[in-house]
């Protein structure tokens, strides 16, 4: 059970010193059975006039900083120790009816569960559901974790990782057709691909942790990172990360869940200035592995602004 080490810092830069509305701040991790939270610090320069803190309606942590004055730059930087508990070999306990696909989810699940099955971007050609179906053979069957796994691993084969530093994502068929994309892209044509097939999938953003020892493990790290979670009866919600083949949730630190990634998006806030005066934004992240004998392991902190 490794203590991790997470430095996050997202900066805007402006020409000359602009006002700032409201921004809310999704960067403290989910605690779970899985990943517990030790200690957080949130450190916002220049200071907010104002910062409260809600959980939304998918339960993750949001804070909210509201701004008087103007300045030229605006520096949110985080710190994190947590406790993660990584599924090296993921064996998921899946209910019986379930461990083979097609399945169906119980009368109880479907009524919170029917918004993340339904498909969320147009296929007018039915490319990704084809796509989807082609993990499916045609005669027989195949075990629901088989098929995720394939498709997981088939994106990190078969797909070239590209930062991008535009906003929003790439649409699922533009995705497919270019097999090309930022890790949320992959993410969301996953979960699409995965709900052409009737199981309910959600947006997960969050943190990758790369060992230093092994920087060519993982690639999407130095910033925020993206991936999907599937709902399987009996296993509950499941960490499947396309970018880098991993199932289960090995190296992977999650901040926010969605239906949709506009849900999850780390960081957003408005500026009142000339649209000139936008310098751009830099975003570094950083996680390291801390040795447990000198982990300081105290009690949760609440996330503090200082």
């Amino acid at each position: 059970m490794p203590i991790l080490s997470v430095r996050h810092i997202t900066t805007y830069r402006y020409r000359q010193p602009v006002g700032f509305g409201e921004h809310r701040i999704m960067f403290r991790p989910r605690d779970s059975y899985d990943q517990r939270l030790i200690a957080a610090t949130l450190s916002i320069t220049p200071e907010p006039q104002g910062l409260r803190w809600l959980h939304d309606v998918f339960g993750n942590c949001v804070a909210v900083a509201n701004f008087s004055g103007r300045a030229s730059s605006l520096r949110f930087e985080c710190a994190i120790t947590l406790d993660h508990t990584p599924e090296l070999v993921p064996d998921f306990a899946m209910a019986p009816h379930a461990v083979f696909y097609p399945f169906g989810y119980g009368a109880d699940d479907m009524p919170d569960l029917i918004r993340s099955i339904e498909r969320q971007h147009p296929d007018p050609r039915n490319e990704v559901d084809a796509w989807a179906r082609s993990f499916v053979p045609p005669e027989g069957r195949i075990s629901t974790q088989d098929l995720l796994a394939d498709m997981t691993r088939f994106v990190r084969r078969n797909f070239a990782y590209l930062a991008r530093s535009e906003k929003g994502v790439q649409d699922p068929v533009t995705t497919l057709r270019l097999k090309r994309g930022s890790c949320r892209d992959f993410a969301v044509l996953m979960m699409e691909a995965v709900r052409a097939l009737g199981m309910a999938a959600r947006f997960v953003s969050g943190y990758l942790y790369n060992p230093r020892g092994d920087r060519e493990r993982h690639v999407g790290g130095g910033s925020t990172h993206a991936w999907v979670q599937v709902y399987l009866p009996g296993a509950g919600w499941v960490e499947f990360d396309p970018t880098n083949g991993i199932v289960g949730n090995r190296d992977l630190i999650r901040v926010a869940v969605a239906r949709d990634p506009r849900q999850a998006v780390p960081l957003h806030g408005s500026f009142f200035g000339f649209p000139a005066d936008d310098l751009g934004m830099t975003v570094e992240v950083d996680v390291v592995e801390i040795d447990a004998p000198g982990a300081e392991m105290r009690g949760p902190d609440p996330m503090v602004s200082r």
